[in-house]
């Protein structure tokens, strides 16, 4: 992709470099991700490497960020708030930090199920003192994870009384196993929901390197997009005029 000879660029050229259309270019600066472009006597847009390199950023950010976080950071760019889109930042790799510990949570978790001897157990569903005592925790214990979403308990139709099946114990056994382990509540209901959606552990047990390696390319994309950010704020720096409103 080159300028014409006066540093200028049309939407098509742009789109050329990134496979898009000159429409979505233009759709990216009425949003607000793309700096505002000058406009010829005629009214057509131009673009200048600022803006090349503000499309560059984004689509990098668009790939370790998603798109909501995206737009956020590149119109705060676009808007000299550094700081807001630093946060911004700040929050994608906070989750991304979240997602890995909860990986970490399922992976122990499975580890845990796969390794255990299957002991036979009655089939029958147990009351909350049961299964209490069977983990020497406390009755308030089982229902503060069941409101945190680690445990789904049916009622007896007759008393309301909680009913334990024997998944439930499974969970709460493995909950206070990895509470144990200084997962936090939140963590543990997630592994949790993961393990009941693969159905069982040995499933999810083979997503795990897949879901790991996703993670690997999200931080990897985030470390592209901190580049081509870091280039784009370099131009901005260079050039401040291209915040500029359009005419």
């Amino acid at each position: 992709m080159k300028p014409s000879n006066s540093g200028i660029y049309r939407p098509v050229d742009l789109a050329r470099r990134h496979g898009l259309s000159a429409q979505a270019v233009r759709n990216y600066e009425r949003d607000g991700v793309l700096p505002p472009a000058q406009r010829s006597p005629t009214g057509y847009r131009r673009f200048t490497e600022v803006h090349a390199k503000a499309l560059s950023a984004y689509l990098a950010l668009i790939a370790g960020h998603g798109y909501a976080a995206s737009g956020e950071i590149m119109r705060a760019v676009n808007r000299g708030e550094i700081d807001v889109a630093l946060r911004a930042i700040d929050r994608s790799h906070a989750l991304l930090q979240r997602d890995r510990e909860t990986l970490d949570g399922v992976e122990a978790a499975v580890a845990i199920l796969t390794a255990a001897k299957p002991q036979p157990q009655s089939r029958k569903a147990v009351p909350i003192s049961v299964l209490a005592h069977r983990l020497d925790v406390r009755p308030a214990t089982l229902r503060k994870w069941e409101r945190a979403g680690i445990l789904q308990p049916a009622r007896d139709p007759a008393t309301g009384y909680r009913l334990y099946s024997p998944d439930d114990v499974r969970d709460a056994q493995l909950a206070h196993l990895l509470r144990r382990g200084g997962y936090r509540l939140e963590h543990i209901a997630d592994v949790l929901r993961r393990v009941r959606d693969a159905g069982g552990a040995e499933p999810l047990a083979a997503s795990l390197r897949q879901w790991r390696g996703r993670l690997t390319e999200r931080g990897q994309a985030m470390l592209t997009a901190a580049a081509r950010l870091a280039d784009h704020l370099d131009e901005v720096t260079r050039l401040p005029s291209t915040r500029t409103s359009s005419p």
